[in-house]
C-alpha cells in the first residue's frame, strides 16, 4: 500500500513539513481537512446524509460521520479535496457546486487497532444540495460501510441534546448495483457520531438550514 503523506503545521497555522499518516497521527501534528456534508430536499423535509466509517479506520472505526470527509494529501488545496466526494460516494462535484461553511479547528485522542492516536485538524467545511436518494449513490466500501440520511431538524435537536436518539435510513456498501441497494430503518445517538468541539454538529447543521 502507498504511504500517504500530509502537510503539517504549527500551532500558529503556518507550514512546517510533511510527514507520513501514522506519524501524524501518533505524534499529534497539526493537518488540514476537507469536510463535505450533502443535503438534500424531500416531501417530509429536508434530509442530511452521513457515513458510518470502516472498522478498519486508523481513527474512530465504526463512528458515524460527515458525509464525505478526507485529509488533505501533502501539496494538496480544497479544491483537490473535493475527489473526496467522487471516491467515496461516486458523484462528481466541482468546488464551485459547494457552499462554504467555515473552519472548524479539532483535537481528539483514542485507540485504534490497538494503537494510541492524537488527531489535531483544521477542518475546512463545505455543504452541498443535491436532491438524489441514497441508492443513487456508489459507495467506497474500502471507506464506508454504509450512507443514511436523517431529518435535518432532527439531527439538530439530537445535536442540541433535545432528543437522545434520531431515526435514519440507509443502505450497505457491499459490493452491489445501486439500483439493487434495499434501504433499512436505523435508531442512531450523537455517542455513536465522531466527537467534535461541542458546537460543531449545531453550528454545522443550522448553516445547512440556509443551503
Amino acid at each position: 500500500m502507498k504511504k500517504e503523506f500530509f502537510d503539517i503545521y504549527n500551532d500558529d497555522h503556518e507550514w512546517i513539513g510533511t510527514a507520513p499518516r501514522e506519524e501524524v497521527h501518533a505524534k499529534g501534528y497539526l493537518h488540514h481537512t476537507f469536510h463535505c456534508w450533502i443535503v438534500r430536499d424531500t416531501p417530509d423535509g429536508r434530509k442530511v446524509l452521513f457515513q458510518k466509517r470502516q472498522t478498519s479506520k486508523d481513527t474512530f472505526p465504526g463512528y458515524y460521520d460527515i458525509t464525505a470527509a478526507g485529509h488533505l494529501a501533502a501539496g494538496e488545496t480544497v479544491a483537490d479535496a473535493v475527489r473526496e466526494l467522487e471516491e467515496e460516494l461516486g458523484v462528481t462535484v466541482s468546488l464551485d457546486q459547494l457552499i462554504p461553511l467555515g473552519t472548524a479547528d479539532y483535537e481528539n485522542r483514542g485507540t485504534a487497532g490497538g494503537k494510541a492516536f492524537i488527531d489535531r485538524e483544521r477542518c475546512f467545511i463545505f455543504g452541498a444540495k443535491l436532491d438524489l436518494p441514497l441508492a443513487a449513490y456508489r459507495l467506497q466500501a474500502e471507506e464506508l460501510t454504509g450512507l443514511y440520511e436523517a431529518g435535518l431538524d432532527d439531527a439538530l435537536k439530537l445535536a442540541n441534546g433535545e432528543i437522545g436518539e434520531m431515526q435514519a435510513t440507509g443502505i450497505l456498501s457491499e459490493p452491489r448495483p445501486a439500483s439493487d441497494a434495499e434501504s433499512f430503518a436505523c435508531t442512531v445517538s450523537l455517542q455513536q457520531f465522531v466527537p467534535h468541539n461541542s458546537d460543531y454538529y449545531h453550528t454545522v447543521f443550522m448553516k445547512l438550514r440556509e443551503l
